[in-house]
């Protein structure tokens, strides 16, 4: 395990891409593979997670060839949906989307597979994905009543069409069933309590695939082939998070972001931000299979706000970074309506209020949320990450404004998600001397 120690900054100026955006690569790689012909996609993210997917798949039989050193540019030659069994199990390693995602396209095929993960994936639950793919004919078994890996799968060559409302908005749930729909007779809807990430859908209707969208709702038909096209990847707009959490904090900073996603269903971090008083630009430049476009932020001082409902899907990865910013903000901030943070990487929640606590922030912790008391003056601490990337970056960044040095450990676990974090705050701080 490998650790970092921060600095505080005084101010920053900067312009900066982050990397390509992680729930796309996954999305975009399997249903790549499920083409008639081959798909180039540019702007892969190469973590840690996505590169799990890419072997998986490759596991399938599916040809994925690296077009580049930096390895963003990947060939996959789709073969129609009907792939290969696997002749040993398949490793997540820690990817729950690479595991659920996996779930629902092997729920389609006329085998028996097995899904494993590390040691943190094997205790996540998996029920909530294996209920509606039971319910389409295939057959999910893990561990004990929450379904934990090893998941084995036994699919079903003609999965049956359902109608399905999840109990919580998922986006990986909802993938799942929609991959399984695919080879399914008639259509099959999933219907969600608040609106989740839509990426696979865009990905759909691009690759020219039929599915339609009423309010809550989406309605996937069965039968189809997704038709093979190149497809590009914007950057991750919650990797940025991080680095406009630092700017709209510091009243003198300033930040520009280019090529980023500006997805309706992903922005909420800005949204949020905005309520809080942050000074934020965006700009969309292209609307292709994503609306892509920059983000500029000017600094200024924030205020707490309550952030729950219908807004809490939108921004459910970025919650470790926007307590960061309500413990920097005047006053209180309320996170409710969050629970499904306590079986992320880590229990998102209590890692989150235990590290401020460590850095000398009131937080009063609730089962599916937190209340912070912002305003206070940041102390450099000992913070665990957990294994968890978006635990560790989050309070890197919250390093950035403590008083004395801040060692963040265990940030290995950062490259599933964004390969170069540590070099990008490494210039910061270096550009601050």
């Amino acid at each position: 395990m490998s650790d970092f120690k921060v600095r505080p900054v005084t101010s920053f100026s900067a312009e900066l891409t982050v990397p390509g955006d992680k729930s796309i690569s996954h999305c975009a790689v399997i249903l790549a593979s499920l083409a008639n012909g081959d798909c180039e996609i540019e702007g892969f993210l190469p973590s840690d997670d996505c590169r799990a997917t890419v072997n998986a798949m490759r596991a399938l039989g599916v040809s994925i060839e690296e077009l580049n050193e930096k390895g963003d540019r990947l060939q996959v030659s789709g073969c129609r949906g009907k792939f290969t069994k696997p002749e040993n199990p398949i490793d997540c390693g820690n990817s729950g989307t690479t595991m659920r995602l996996l779930s629902g396209l092997l729920a389609s095929q006329p085998f028996e597979s097995t899904l494993t993960g590390d040691e943190a994936l094997s205790r996540r639950a998996m029920n909530r994905v294996a209920t509606p793919l039971e319910l389409m004919g295939a057959s999910v078994r893990g561990k004990g009543d929450h379904c934990r890996p090893p998941l084995k799968i036994k699919g079903t060559k003609k999965p049956k069409a359902i109608n399905y409302t999840l109990p919580v908005a998922s986006a990986h749930v909802k993938n799942a069933v929609m991959l399984a729909a695919l080879r399914a007779d008639g259509k099959t809807q999933i219907t969600e309590p608040s609106r989740s990430r839509d990426h696979a859908e865009r990905i759909l209707d691009y690759l020219l695939v039929k599915n339609i969208r009423e309010e809550n709702t989406v309605t996937v038909w069965g039968g189809q082939t997704p038709e093979s096209r190149n497809i590009q990847i914007p950057g991750d707009i919650s990797s940025a998070a991080f680095w406009i959490v630092a700017a709209a904090a510091r009243p003198d900073a300033r930040l520009l972001v280019s090529n980023i996603g500006l997805n309706p269903s992903r922005v909420g971090i800005l949204n949020a931000l905005a309520r809080m008083g942050a000074r934020i630009n965006e700009r969309i430049d292209e609307s292709g299979c994503e609306p892509t476009g920059s983000v500029e932020v000017h600094g200024s001082r924030l205020k707490g706000i309550e952030i729950s409902g219908d807004e809490i899907p939108a921004l459910i990865d970025e919650v470790p970074i926007l307590a960061v910013a309500a413990a920097m903000a005047e006053g209180k901030t309320i996170i409710r309506d969050a629970k499904e943070l306590r079986g992320k990487e880590s229990d998102r929640i209590s890692a989150v209020a235990e590290n401020l606590r460590r850095m000398g922030v009131l937080v009063e912790e609730f089962a599916d949320g937190m209340e912070i008391r912002g305003g206070q003056t940041f102390k450099g601490a000992e913070i665990n990450s957990l294994g968890d990337h978006r635990i560790a970056m989050a309070f890197a960044i919250a390093g950035l404004y403590a008083e004395g040095e801040t060692v963040i450990r265990d940030t290995d676990c950062i490259e599933a998600s964004y390969p170069g974090f540590l070099d990008e705050l490494t210039q910061l701080m270096k550009a601050d001397r």
